[in-house]
């Protein structure tokens, strides 16, 4: 992998996001597969947690929002599911390994090859050359997109989701451990949108609230033909502003697009907002970036 230059971190700057191909050897990007197949073979789903996973609002709120699974997910390895792969009762309609949309959210701190390639020295010295002081791991993800149903991401800001005061503290890490392709839905972005803060924000429910989270605010409509796509071969990695609006279409391919991403907060001077979903527990602190 070589060096980041001076020249790409502005690019990040004034683009919101960066894309650094060959980052990851196939070998990173291999093991990181079959350590996934393996936690997918000893997968047990208890029915009443077998979550859907969606991005539309309504959806999201109606699946994640009544879920304690989903809420209490933050320090665990847990497994949520595509749309309709599940009949009304609970059972898979198509081989389990082929309905799952993403692991989260803790792969980073209970497994030891994820682990190992989020704290991995090129990921560190890319941290510094950033200019992160006290970086920590807020979460992780391995995402699926599986042929044919890996469902549509719609526009949306990382910090919606994970919000800091101040903004501007969160950066995602995006690897491809398969070729995204605008057929297979790779990733698309609006350049230069992380500069105008965010307008919807995901917190946690009042106690006693139908759902567990709500969104406070709207997410805005984007216009479609200001999006552009960034194709990216495997071990690419995306590295993705709290604040820059991306997406990715259905995978309407035969080829599955999966990816391993987590994020990081620079943890100098920030506050993390006690209304996230997500929370640092007394099992799990948010762990340094540095080792």
């Amino acid at each position: 992998m070589a060096s980041v230059s001076q020249d790409q971190i502005q690019k990040f700057h004034r683009d919101g996001f960066l894309v650094l191909e060959g980052f990851f050897s196939t070998e990173e990007c291999d093991s990181m597969r079959s350590q996934i197949q393996g936690i997918i073979e000893g997968m047990e789903v208890p029915p009443h947690c077998r979550t859907e996973f969606s991005t539309r609002e309504e959806e999201q709120l109606q699946a994640q929002g009544s879920s304690d699974y989903f809420l209490t997910s933050g320090d665990k390895i847990r497994f949520f599911f595509e749309k309709g792969v599940l009949d009304k009762k609970g059972n898979f309609l198509i081989p389990k390994e082929k309905s799952i949309s993403k692991i989260g959210h803790a792969l980073h701190a209970y497994d030891p090859v994820f682990k190992q390639i989020t704290h991995s020295s090129k990921v560190q010295e890319l941290g510094r050359k950033l200019g992160l002081e006290r970086p920590v791991v807020v979460q992780s993800m391995y995402i699926f997109k599986q042929p044919g149903i890996g469902g549509e991401v719609t526009p949306h800001q990382d910090a919606t989701f994970l919000h800091t005061e101040p903004l501007g503290r969160i950066l995602g890490f995006w690897i491809a451990l398969e070729d995204a392709t605008q057929e297979n839905g790779c990733l698309w972005f609006i350049p230069g949108s992380h500069t105008n803060g965010i307008t919807r924000r995901m917190v946690r429910a009042p106690s006693g609230a139908s759902t567990c989270v709500e969104f406070v605010g709207s997410e805005p409509a984007y216009d479609d033909s200001q999006f552009i796509p960034l194709p990216i071969k495997k071990g690419g990695l995306i590295l993705i502003h709290g604040e820059v609006v991306h997406k990715s279409e259905l995978n309407s391919s035969e080829s599955s697009r999966h990816a391993f991403t987590f994020h990081v907060m620079e943890a100098k001077g920030t506050t993390w907002s006690k209304e996230n979903w997500l929370q640092p527990t007394p099992e799990l602190p948010f762990p340094s970036l540095y080792t």
